[in-house]
């Protein structure tokens, strides 16, 4: 696994703690949104919302269907969906606040983890499930143009 190291000059982050969504949807998506731009990410995490683009599981993918296309199994997590699309926003939001170019922002990191389970009432005391989710996000340097060679023709 390769370390990155984060310029926080650069990073904004934005947390969202004891969400009422599946944690395995939340690992899947993390996946899939780590290391891509945010554009990219709230335009995908709106189709998700909207059914219009499944999330690809490549994890925690037992007796699942396959969806149309190029994608093996996956799922419309719509709960998920739309906490991690809040999320986005919010990260967002406070890299503008930063003064931060947010046409050029990229999730740098994107971190579900399983929050603890509080017991519900009732007969049977069933637990709810529970997400802690965090993101930073960090603004990437326009690429560099290459040099042109100069070439002599005799």
């Amino acid at each position: 696994m390769t370390t990155t190291t984060l310029n926080m000059a650069k990073c904004a982050r934005a947390s969202s703690k004891n969400l009422p969504i599946s944690t395995k949807h939340s690992v899947v998506l993390s996946k899939h949104l780590r290391y891509r731009s945010v554009a990219f990410a709230k335009a995908f995490l709106a189709d998700v919302v909207a059914m219009k683009q499944a999330v690809p599981f490549s994890r925690f993918n037992t007796d699942m269907g396959h969806k149309k296309g190029r994608m093996a199994s996956g799922r419309y997590p719509l709960k998920a969906a739309a906490e991690f699309l809040t999320l986005v926003k919010s990260a967002e939001a406070n890299a503008s606040a930063k003064g931060l170019n947010t046409a050029s922002l990229k999730i740098m990191q994107l971190i579900a983890n399983k929050a603890s389970i509080p017991f519900t009432g009732g007969r049977n005391r069933g637990a709810t499930k529970r997400t802690h989710l965090d993101i930073v996000v960090q603004e990437m340097s326009a690429a560099k143009p290459k040099k042109e060679k100069k070439t002599e023709k005799k």
